[in-house]
């Protein structure tokens, strides 16, 4: 008799696995919507991506010739790639539907808001981009957030006192 072949460790299709996050997006910007976007990236950035080597850190996404592409994304070269490396901070295209492209257009022009990607994920096989419609916070917006959470955490610790 034949016995049962052990399951491969491949992930489902639907699972989504985090590689990268901009932490800074959340604390400098109010985000208002959130997007998907697939990103064209050559052979060695997936692998690169894939083992944790991308910065979000200042990157964000513009339109330049009806497309809309990221910039400033560092991608490490990867180590076991040939003699080939692409720039590390080239631009590289995002992709969405004409339809969705066109309405970010509109508002980015209209109301005067920036896209900002939030995070490089992984869903099934893919490496995708989370991004988000973001208006710029000013200096006393992050004070008022910084006091808002300072108060959160008093009020925490004041709580778990009182259950002791």
């Amino acid at each position: 008799m034949a016995q049962a072949q052990p399951k491969s460790p491949r992930r489902s299709p639907d699972e989504l696995r985090t590689l990268c996050t901009n932490r800074q997006a959340r604390h400098d910007y109010h985000l208002e919507e959130t997007y998907e976007a697939g990103i064209a990236l050559l052979g060695s950035e997936v692998k690169s991506i894939r083992e944790g080597r991308a910065n979000l850190r200042d990157s964000y996404a513009a339109f330049r010739e009806g497309e809309l592409f990221l910039y400033n994304c560092h991608v490490s070269p990867y180590a076991q790639a040939s003699r080939f490396n692409p720039d590390p901070r080239r631009p590289r295209k995002l992709l969405l539907r004409r339809e969705e492209i066109q309405r970010l257009v509109g508002k980015v022009e209209e109301k005067g808001l920036t896209l900002v990607p939030l995070s490089l994920y992984l869903k099934g096989r893919r490496v995708k981009v989370g991004l988000a419609l973001a208006r710029g916070k000013k200096q006393f917006d992050r004070r008022e957030d910084v006091k808002r959470r300072e108060a959160e955490r008093e009020i925490a610790r004041a709580v778990r006192s009182a259950t002791r």
